[in-house]
């Protein structure tokens, strides 16, 4: 790659640079931080028609060249070549959205203001051409001393050309003398006079955009579809992934029996069988319901109406003490927390960041959908309520808005102790609205699924053998009558943890489990699923799926006030060290990172005890 043509992609956000970006290089790319930040790093390969290989970098979306955050900083400091690791760049291709080219060009003559060698790429013709905008590229060409292209990057259109273009270096560094017109003024001045000579406007309303903001933007009704719409995704969550749960769990099942036939040593069998596979098995489970969720949100961030929601909310959200800026780093929690704690980067108010970080973690993330699904399974019958809603996914979607209240309910009370109680006014561009880019779609999944399976095969995989040699040494004494597991160390620590927990309906069994749940949230289902093996004393029982061991009916049932203790615990509990450390990496402060671990544990022991005294009570033990 040391030959390589070396490109950078640069352009304003929601300008369909990552689109190109993924058409260009597939699922040949990258995403790490930058060195010393936590600014997301997209890299990517493609090969040109002539066989040459290209090195394309994404960068983070930038209006403008003077920063204001951490991403439009790395942007700026790429293009002046002052970040050494990503070295000479032989073009930046500008981005542009060509139903706005008003703002969107404010970033193209900064960058011919430094003389970086460009191909100006006019993105998203389709719409404009749509819209009656007829714009003469020939012409903007010569008005700007740039090469320009013309693409359709969520169809593909003009992929080929630009390809051609870099083939043949059809890019150089900007060269006034080879526009036909003397442009004086401002940047801004240029520009209309630019637009003013190239562009004609047939038509300037947006009639679809138009007619969809009336619905989706309306006080009450955007209200109402914004709800609607979370409903059915959690309703699809387990209505669709159910028949490819059961795929996998069945071959788990088959691949541990399979195996175990194989290995006649019964520890090495135990570690292999009960530790390995099941432990892996029990989460990759899950694994349907996750890309499920993620293709919901994706859809939703291709279309365009993300930004609109974080609109919708902004009153609702200011109430509260968060700003509308919140909603995407919030959304993007569901998620992973990681992410949407990065994501408050474009938050520029630091209280409004602040709180929002504190919050973040009450989402409900994709870690927390493997505990959800194997709680709801054991303790929430499968049937349907009015004859059309599934009472599982009504479950999901009721713990899912338990954790949205809970986190509106924290930033306000928060609020209250907060000096300065100034609003800020929202500010954002809303694109428009367009059919979802299936290719971005898909490689969205591809990604998520890679950094599930990711997590399977090394922390979990680690904590599951880790867990299993703690609750297997050291070995029974001789005429021992429990289960192997009340000797070993792990029995040991959950028989000393479980009077703590006792209050909220957990055995020591769940007390062990949440240890290594600490780590990470989905580990708690490995780990029991583990602890269960390890305890059953019939081979039937440890032949039963975990959900059925657990259930009220099966051999190792737990009660349902349990159950629904648990499920509680887990929308409050702060088990992820990741994020906890994103959170101390961002702000710089431990005494923040302190006190959003106290208040959650506390919130979660407190919601858990409520939820069982209260359950024990009315549906009994």
């Amino acid at each position: 790659m040391s030959d390589a043509l070396r490109i950078a992609l640069v352009g304003n956000p929601n300008c369909g640079k990552t689109s190109l970006f993924n058409h260009l290089t597939g699922t040949r790319q990258k995403v790490a931080n930058y060195a010393g930040v936590t600014v997301e790093r997209k890299v990517g390969q493609f090969t040109l028609p002539s066989g040459k290989s290209v090195r394309v970098l994404d960068l983070p979306g930038t209006y403008s060249l003077e920063a204001t955050s951490p991403d439009e900083a790395i942007t700026r400091d790429v293009v002046q070549g002052k970040i050494a690791e990503e070295g000479h760049q032989d073009v930046f291709l500008c981005v542009v959205d060509a139903t706005n080219l008003k703002l969107h060009l404010g970033l193209v003559m900064e960058m011919i203001d430094l003389g970086r060698p460009i191909l100006l790429v006019l993105n998203m013709m389709d719409e404009a051409r749509r819209r009656g905008m007829q714009i003469n590229t020939q012409k903007l060409s010569q008005r700007l001393g740039v090469p320009v292209v013309e693409t359709v990057a969520v169809r593909n259109a003009g992929i080929e050309n630009l390809m051609g273009a870099l083939d043949a270096e059809g890019f150089r560094k900007p060269d006034a003398s080879l526009s036909d017109t003397n442009l004086s003024g401002t940047n801004h001045e240029k520009i209309e006079q630019i637009l003013k000579d190239v562009v004609v406007f047939v038509d300037h309303e947006d009639k679809r955009s138009d007619f969809l903001d009336k619905i989706f933007l309306h006080p009450v009704f955007g209200l109402i579809t914004l709800a609607v719409m979370m409903f059915i995704i959690f309703q699809a969550v387990f209505a669709w992934a159910a028949p490819f749960m059961d795929g996998i769990e069945t071959f788990f099942g088959w691949f541990g029996e399979l195996v175990g036939e194989h290995i006649s040593h019964p520890l090495l069998n135990s570690l292999v069988v009960d530790g390995i596979i099941a432990g892996a098995g029990g989460v990759v489970v899950f694994l349907p319901q996750i890309l499920i969720l993620f293709f919901f949100i994706l859809v939703l961030e291709e279309s365009g109406y993300l930004p609109r929601a974080a609109f919708l909310l902004d009153k609702l959200m200011f109430k509260a003490g968060l700003s509308g800026r919140a909603f995407i780093p919030l959304l993007s929690s569901f998620a992973c927390a990681v992410p949407g704690i990065m994501a408050t980067r474009s938050i520029q108010d630091p209280r409004d960041r602040l709180v929002t970080i504190l919050v973040a973690p009450l989402m409900t993330c994709s870690a927390r959908l493997p505990v959800y699904a194997l709680l709801i399974s054991a303790f929430i019958p499968e049937q349907m309520v009015w004859g059309v809603f599934n009472l599982q996914g009504l479950v999901l979607f009721a713990l899912y808005a338990a954790g949205i209240v809970s986190a509106l309910i924290v930033a306000t009370v928060l609020k209250f102790f907060q000096k300065d109680k100034s609003q800020h006014a929202l500010l954002m561009e809303l694109p428009s609205y367009r059919f979802p880019d299936i290719k971005s779609v898909w490689i969205g999944l591809l990604d998520r699924a890679k950094i599930f399976l990711k997590r399977v095969g090394g922390i979990i995989f680690a904590l599951s053998i880790l867990l299993w040699f703690l609750c297997t040494f050291p070995q029974p004494p001789e005429g021992a009558t429990l289960p192997d597991i009340d000797y070993s160390l792990a029995g040991m620590l959950g028989h000393v943890l479980q009077p703590i927990f006792a209050p909220l309906g957990f055995n020591w069994q769940i007390c062990i489990a949440l240890i290594p749940a600490m780590a990470a949230r989905e580990v708690v289902v490995a780990a029991l699923g583990t602890v269960y093996a390890l305890s059953a004393t019939d081979d039937d029982a440890m032949s039963q799926g975990l959900a059925n061991l657990i259930s009220s009916d099966g051999s190792l049932g737990w009660s349902l006030a349990t159950g629904l203790s648990l499920l509680v615990w887990f929308i409050y509990a702060p088990h992820c060290l990741a994020t906890l450390a994103t959170v101390k990496r961002e702000t710089g402060s431990l005494k923040t990172v302190s006190f959003m671990t106290i208040y959650l544990f506390g919130l979660a022991y407190l919601m858990a005890f409520i939820t069982y005294q209260i359950a024990t009570r009315y549906l009994g033990s």
